[in-house]
This record gives structure tokens, C-alpha cells and sequence, in this order.
């Protein structure tokens, strides 16, 4: 399989895929093509939160067959592209791999003082933020398995694996585009 300059970037709940985008996009010069923005719009178009949405595709799954074909299609007609989606991996095979990691705990601390997630979901403490985020880690897995028969959190699916746990953004966006680039020179 040839490699493209493209990046995918999937990862655990609130690992910090969204603000490293960001930077890898100031590094590169790359677009970004985010596929959770799209569902979290969808979810507040219609009235519920990213969890109830989830539970919703789960009996919708033309909803994540259309996001994730948005996202092969896309990457299909562009280069020098980071792909920020569950699946990304997946839909854009020829792409360098990214999944982020971290820590359920520091999860739930990020999320819950994200204030772009308020619109989204709402929860009253850390720990019902955690509660939440591990209820959707696990819809989310048994939905990607019965769609299409794969394991998101199957660490080989990566050409790169990073804990964030402890890592400032800064760190993790130079890790990304020091293996980024050793891969493309392989």
C-alpha cells in the first residue's frame, strides 16, 4: 500500500486530538477534516446529547456509514490532510495512523472543564463525566465492531501509539511529527 501525506488521528475520549490538531495543522500547513464535529452537530440538531446520539446510530447505522464514507471521500480528492476521526484509520488505510491515549480519569477532568462540550453534554461532576465517557468508549466499540468488524482499540490498526496522559500539547505534536516524518522516510 502506498503512503499518503495524510494523517488520521483517532484516540480515546478527550486525549487531546482536537487541540493537537490544531498545532500539527501550524506545523504542517495541513487541512483538517474533523468527523466529531459533524456528529456533535448532528446530535444537537436533534435535541440530544453525544451519548443519546450514540445510542441512536446504534439503530441508525447509515449515520456512521455516511460519516465515515464523508471522510474516505474526502481524503480521496486531498493531500497534506489530518483526518481527525474514530475511524480514520480505517476509511483512509494508506494514511499515517495516530491513536492517542490516556488515562480515564484525566479524561474525565478534561472534558468536564471543556466549555465547547457544554453544548453537547452536561454533567453535574468529574465522576459522572467519567461515568459517561466510558458508557460512550464502549457504544462506540460495539457499534465499530458490528458495522464493520474491527476493534478501534486494537493498538495494531496504528503506525503510532502515544500516551497524553502526562504530556503537554506542545510534547505530544512534536512526538507526531517526529514518527510522522520517520514514516514517511521509511
Amino acid at each position: 500500500m502506498s503512503k499518503r501525506k495524510i494523517i488520521s488521528i483517532a484516540g480515546d475520549l478527550s486525549s487531546g486530538k482536537t487541540t493537537v490538531t490544531r498545532l500539527m495543522q501550524e506545523s504542517l500547513g495541513y487541512e483538517i477534516y474533523r468527523n466529531g464535529e459533524y456528529f456533535r452537530k448532528l446530535a444537537v440538531q436533534m435535541g440530544m446529547s453525544v451519548t443519546e446520539f450514540n445510542e441512536y446510530v446504534k439503530e441508525h447505522p447509515e449515520i456512521d456509514r455516511q460519516i465515515e464514507q464523508s471522510a474516505k471521500e474526502y481524503a480521496a480528492a486531498h493531500e497534506n490532510l489530518i483526518i481527525d476521526a474514530r475511524l480514520g484509520w480505517y476509511a483512509v488505510p494508506e494514511s499515517f495512523k495516530i491513536y492517542l491515549r490516556v488515562d480515564v480519569d484525566e479524561a474525565a477532568k478534561r472534558a468536564f472543564g471543556d466549555p465547547d462540550r457544554k453544548k453537547s453534554e452536561s454533567f453535574a461532576t468529574v465522576e459522572e463525566q467519567k461515568a459517561d465517557l466510558i458508557k460512550r468508549f464502549n457504544l462506540e466499540n460495539e457499534r465499530y465492531f458490528n458495522l464493520y468488524g474491527v476493534h478501534k482499540e486494537d493498538m495494531s490498526n496504528y503506525d503510532f501509539v502515544l500516551d497524553t496522559t502526562n504530556l503537554s500539547p506542545e510534547e505530544v505534536n512534536q512526538k507526531i511529527i517526529e514518527a510522522y516524518e520517520a514514516w514517511l522516510a521509511e
